[in-house]
């Protein structure tokens, strides 16, 4: 092979080797799909996705908005997104593992302590307010009071004289009139409702707002909460719920409210992952999430309300209600793969089945070495079948003839040697070969009573082979 070649191989391969390093080295963009386009959560990503630019991370996000928190969960199980906002409860990718709770929502029942209404059985035959934020609260308090065995009668905005007809509403029913926060006081006063409802994190304003709103609408100021103790009960009908504890306090006052910590249910907007998204990259954006909580919580607060999900064993987390994703439970355990973990198959392959492509190439290397040899040493073997041919020859016009031929194949080898190498052990024994025939055809034409011989014969063969030796070193 000439030189040439070998130089054109040996770039192949380097700019092989550098198109790999790039290759592997590159930034995995993750789509992430958002719903709905103007909530709290598309704040927190979009805050995210900016900063994983800004910092050049090797995992970045590709932010799509969505109308709903339905399309969003809908674009991630139909493989149009590699991560969605989900609500469980509205609906849960059946592809959909888990990386971060954004944030929890629990139902919080809110009631003036002259209703005594303390669990949710309690509200048989009661007019249930409900502050309405999402198209899923209502069916998310319809699948709630229907595991009490209570039956929601949706009449919208009940009317004062309309309190006739709900307190003779058959048993088990319950009365839901949706309303607006700034409603809450009035629907008390007014005596249209007898609770309020609603969906949302405790510390947020909305339900500090309701809260307080019922507060003020309640005799003496005083209010009660509503306790749903029988949360892994229902969890157990509806696993897409969340058990969610109040804590003692939570809306402050004073006194505290509550004064005792409160047990609900309630929904979660939960970070998720197509199961097929690979594990490195979804462990390196769980991992930056909850490194840079405080830098996103400037520009989206509800980051400070991120968590992530409960589990006690690595086996429960990937086999829990709502599973988790692998990379995630990675970097929660601190397990985060390394380039050798990541590449160990390929290395050990490349390992086990090195010697054999190691052992091949000699092969072909050695294949190629005795093509480049095949016309030196068709020239030797000529050289000494020429030797037995002149001690046989009786006459000047064969020796002449064999003489011509000699130095034709000299010549041959010559130009043979300026375009490949000839090692300096194949140049010796051209040498001997030819200096060995030139003085068999000087014997033989002593012989034959020519005795002239040609003074030159073995200075122009060392002439002729000299060519050779800067190519052959």
């Amino acid at each position: 092979m000439r030189r040439e070649w070998l130089l054109v191989l040996v770039a192949v391969g380097l700019a092989a080797a550098a198109a790999a390093i790039v290759y592997l080295s590159r930034p995995n963009t993750l789509t992430v799909a958002v719903g709905p386009q103007d909530g709290p959560e598309a704040a927190l990503i979009e805050a995210y996705a900016s900063a994983l630019d800004r910092a050049r991370e090797d995992v970045r996000l590709k932010v799509v908005r969505y109308g709903d928190v339905r399309d969003s969960a809908l674009a991630l199980q139909r493989n149009k997104a590699d991560l969605a906002v989900v609500r469980p409860d509205v609906f849960l990718p059946e592809n959909g593992l888990t990386l971060a709770i954004l944030h929890d929502e629990a139902l919080v029942i809110a009631a003036p302590d002259a209703a005594d209404i303390d669990d949710i059985p309690a509200l048989a035959r009661k007019r249930l307010g409900i502050v309405v934020r999402h198209s899923a609260d209502l069916p998310f308090l319809t699948n709630l009071l229907s595991f009490y065995d209570l039956v929601p009668d949706n009449r919208g905005e009940a009317a004062p004289e309309d309190n006739a007809a709900a307190e003779e509403a058959e048993a088990g029913h319950v009365v839901v009139v949706p309303l607006k926060v700034g409603e809450v006081t009035a629907a008390l006063n007014d005596k249209r409702v007898d609770a309020v409802a609603v969906i949302a994190s405790p510390a947020s304003k909305t339900a500090a707002a309701m809260v307080h709103a019922v507060e003020l609408g309640s005799p003496e100021h005083k209010i009660g909460f509503v306790s749903i103790p029988d949360g892994d009960a229902i969890l157990q009908r509806f696993p897409e719920l969340q058990a969610v504890t109040i804590p003692a306090g939570t809306f402050g006052g004073r006194p505290k409210r509550p004064d005792e910590e409160i047990k609900t249910v309630g929904a979660s907007y939960r970070l998720m992952a197509r199961g097929t998204v690979s594990r490195v990259a979804v462990a390196s954006a769980t991992q930056h999430l909850f490194e840079w909580r405080s830098r996103l919580a400037a520009a989206a607060p509800v980051a400070k309300l991120m968590k992530a999900p409960d589990f006690d064993t690595t086996v429960a987390a990937t086999s829990a209600r709502l599973p988790n994703h692998p990379g995630a439970v990675d970097y929660f355990e601190r397990e985060q793969q390394t380039f050798l973990d990541r590449y160990e198959d390929y290395i050990y392959l490349f390992a086990f089945f090195g010697g054999t492509i190691g052992s091949g190439f000699a092969w072909l290397g050695q294949r190629l070495a005795r093509k480049r040899r095949e016309r030196v040493d068709y020239v030797l073997d000529r050289l000494l079948a020429i030797m037995g041919e002149v001690r046989a020859a009786t006459q000047s016009e064969a020796l002449d003839a064999l003489a011509v031929e000699i130095d034709g194949l000299v010549a041959d080898v010559v130009c043979y040697a300026r375009e490949r190498s000839i090692d300096a052990r194949t140049v010796s024994a051209l040498i001997l070969a030819v200096d060995g025939v030139h003085a068999a055809i000087a014997d033989a034409r002593r012989q034959t009573g020519h005795a002239e011989s040609r003074r030159t014969t073995r200075s122009r063969t060392a002439r002729l082979l000299a060519l050779d030796l800067p190519a052959a070193e």
